[in-house]
């Protein structure tokens, strides 16, 4: 533990200024760290493949994460409410930060090697909807988010926050070759379905027959590309009450992770 005073203190600077859009430390043109907020989402990213590099916090934050930081090789800054304001350039309810960098990218036949049902997005690129999709895929059991095309990233502070750390442990990877990519999944034994509004699609709860599941949702509005539906085995739809067509695409997930877990023993 280190007590530090002075906001302009160097040894801050991994936390700094993370409401600018030129000097953020959480995005990939800037030191691209990974920055956790909060003691619940500083556990797990303590109890992840993310390996610390500092905190920052005030001291009751600190003392509620004594028993974690035991054996961690990385310095608590220790500050004032008033001070962290001024480093982050906000003030933040939840009193600590924590920062690590990014570790390299999973291999997509290492993230499903085990997995059963799977998310995969192409075009979602809101940072609190994947948050939602990753704390929906840990809350439901879904094993693992793969991204296509045109996503936003994931390690983004606001979708870490959003996702209540769990983007930290649910496995994630890239599709290559997108959306050719998708014939990895197949010859893995998913079947592999486009969620997609259209009354002609088949409902989710019978699309859903294979032993191992992938689903694909695609950003809110545009949706799926066809060129990426094309590449799936069938097309389901969450059946709808008359006058609405469709549900915010990571409460589309929740369903779809839902109805897995129903169907599983």
């Amino acid at each position: 533990m280190i007590d530090i005073d002075d906001p302009a203190d160097p040894r801050l600077d991994n936390f700094r200024d993370l409401n600018s859009s030129d000097r953020r430390p959480d995005l990939p043109e800037g030191k691209g760290l990974v920055i956790a907020e909060g003691v619940l989402v500083a556990q797990r990213l303590i109890d992840s493949r993310f390996e610390p590099i500092a905190f920052l916090g005030v001291e009751r934050r600190r003392a509620e994460l004594a028993d974690d930081l035991v054996g961690v090789d990385a310095p608590f800054y220790r500050t004032s409410a008033e001070a962290m304001a001024e480093v982050v350039g906000f003030h933040l309810n939840r009193g600590v930060l924590a920062a690590a960098h990014r570790p390299p990218l999973l291999d997509p036949l290492e993230v499903i090697e085990h997995a059963r049902t799977i998310a995969v997005l192409e075009g979602v690129n809101d940072h609190e909807n994947i948050g939602s999709i990753f704390r929906n895929a840990a809350g439901l059991g879904a094993d693992a988010v793969l991204f296509g095309d045109r996503c936003a990233d994931p390690l983004y502070r606001r979708a870490v926050r959003v996702s209540m750390g769990h983007v930290l442990r649910v496995p994630f990877a890239r599709v290559p070759d997108w959306p050719r990519g998708l014939d990895t999944l197949r010859r893995a034994g998913f079947q592999i379905i486009a969620l997609t509004p259209n009354p002609a699609a088949v409902p989710l709860a019978k699309a859903m027959t294979g032993e191992r599941v992938a689903v694909l949702l695609g950003a809110e509005g545009p949706g799926l590309t066809e060129h990426a539906m094309r590449a799936t085995d069938v097309r389901g739809r969450i059946p709808m009450a008359p006058g609405t067509d469709s549900l915010n695409v990571a409460t589309a997930a929740a369903m779809a992770f839902y109805e897995r877990a129903r169907m599983t023993p």
